[in-house]
């Protein structure tokens, strides 16, 4: 039987519960020069609930976000601050996976800059991960194949474990119009450790776990899912919502988990409550005997 890993849920989002600015460019990245106490505290948050896996504060430390912000040559030192700082939340409870995202908008393939910016884009950020010691590399949300591959070919060159996960439509395909099956097929020969979907509607996730379970084929090859609760608006960004509780969420996470969902967590929306669902849950329990039984369970997030 494949181990189950509980991964822990939004950072970004839950910066913006916690009265944080998350202002684009730079998003969640202005917290670790505004309010890194509330960074780590979030991440000893989704520890204390019974996450596994944390990820570093990474998704816009990359090279295109921080110089839009006027913040040229601050990958190397951000992105260690953002790994020291999950560090600190895990207190050696959880590994820390190193977040790299798209460099562009997560929702607009169309913007994806030409191969050789992506490669020394994610390169860039990719070794500053390995070298602030991330346990492992989450290349995330990912909306086409051309980013996806390259993205996962610097992860790759690193040594480290990587997972690679993607952002899906409506109709379970990128966004960028390419099947699940493509996708698999580019990144498989880098041999990624784990290949998951993110941030898309609950209600989506298992008829995306079917389609990502059928293009992946072998059943060695780990396979996750972290979704987002609410929706994403033009004018105020991500826009927040109760409309999934953590225990309905910790529900139709049992269906992944028969799907063949072996790495699960959650993404934009979800709170620490969500993950400490998940952890509470005897299904989850009863399939991963070994994990940790020191968790909290959070009436209210940040508590």
């Amino acid at each position: 039987m494949t181990a189950f890993t509980l991964l822990d849920g939004a950072l970004g989002t839950e910066l913006t519960r916690r009265g944080c600015d998350t202002r684009l460019p730079l998003w969640s990245a202005r917290a670790l020069m505004d309010a890194p106490e509330i960074v780590r505290r979030i991440h000893a948050d989704y520890a204390a609930a019974g996450a596994e896996v944390l990820t570093a504060n990474t998704f816009r430390t990359n090279t295109r976000a921080l110089a839009r912000a006027g913040l040229p040559g601050q990958v190397d030192a951000l992105t260690r601050v953002a790994v020291g700082l999950a560090r600190e939340g895990a207190a050696g409870r959880a590994r820390v996976a190193g977040s790299m995202a798209p460099v562009e908008d997560c929702y607009s393939p169309d913007l994806v800059p030409d191969d050789a910016a992506l490669a020394r884009e994610h390169t860039a950020l990719a070794n500053a991960l390995a070298e602030a010691g991330c346990d492992l590399i989450l290349v995330e949300t990912m909306n086409m194949v051309r980013e996806a591959t390259i993205a996962a070919e610097a992860a790759a060159r690193t040594g480290l474990p990587f997972w690679v996960s993607f952002t899906l439509g409506g109709d379970d395909r990128l966004l960028s119009g390419e099947t699940l099956a493509e996708a698999v097929r580019a990144v498989l020969p880098l041999e990624p450790q784990a290949m998951l979907i993110n941030c898309i509607p609950v209600a989506q996730v298992s008829s995306a776990l079917r389609a990502l379970r059928l293009a992946a084929g072998d059943d060695r090859l780990r396979i996750g899912a972290y979704a987002n609760v609410g929706h994403v608006d033009d004018e105020v960004g991500w826009t927040l919502t109760d409309a999934v509780s953590p225990a309905a969420y910790a529900t139709a996470a049992r269906e992944w988990l028969a799907l063949g969902a072996s790495l699960i967590g959650g993404c934009c929306g979800t709170t620490p409550a969500h993950i400490a669902a998940l952890s509470a849950d005897k299904v989850f329990r009863d399939f991963s005997p070994q994990r940790h039984k020191d968790t909290k369970k959070f009436a209210t997030p940040g508590t």
